[in-house]
């Protein structure tokens, strides 16, 4: 996502807050290389949590929801239960081996929330990897052209139904 260097340290407290939210849960992709004595290196990473009114990114999206004029039932609807899946990254040296529709099966299985949110950028006619994997899998509009508190790049909120197979 073309993060600038030193994201990580800004962002770490705010990652480690979420492995305390109800329905935690991650996956990552290891790449394992087949030479002696190399080591395995991270490839990809995805995470997600139970949605709650509570969060900043359930307040974000509800307000951003009122503004595009959905009901107050509608909202309820959308952001009421869900799965947030908060991360999902792949290195792009591994991009292209369906690892992050892997880990993102893997993340989605058994879940109990009915639905599952995420938010992306927006980018030119959906075209990157991201967007392609998101409609395959059956990811539809939420709200478009979002702007989240301090970011001022435009967002897109997806959702789909769980389980992903269905």
């Amino acid at each position: 996502m073309n993060y600038p260097p030193g994201t990580e340290m800004q962002r770490s407290p705010l990652w480690e807050d979420h492995v305390h939210r109800p329905g935690w849960k991650a996956v990552a992709a290891v790449d394992s290389p087949d030479r002696a004595g190399a080591r395995d290196r991270l490839v990809g990473i995805a995470y997600g949590y139970r949605g709650a009114r509570d969060q900043w990114w359930n307040q974000q999206v509800r307000s951003g929801l009122a503004r595009a004029g959905c009901s107050p039932e509608r909202i309820e609807a959308i952001t009421g239960d869900y799965f947030e899946l908060t991360e999902l990254h792949v290195h792009p040296s591994a991009q292209g081996r369906q690892l992050g529709e892997a880990m993102l099966s893997r993340l989605l299985s058994d879940r109990p929330e009915p639905q599952v949110l995420l938010s992306t950028p927006e980018v030119t006619e959906e075209n990157n990897r991201a967007w392609r994997l998101y409609r395959r899998l059956g990811f539809v509009d939420v709200l478009r052209s979002f702007t989240f508190s301090g970011d001022p790049r435009p967002f897109a909120v997806l959702g789909r139904t769980l389980p992903l197979g269905r």
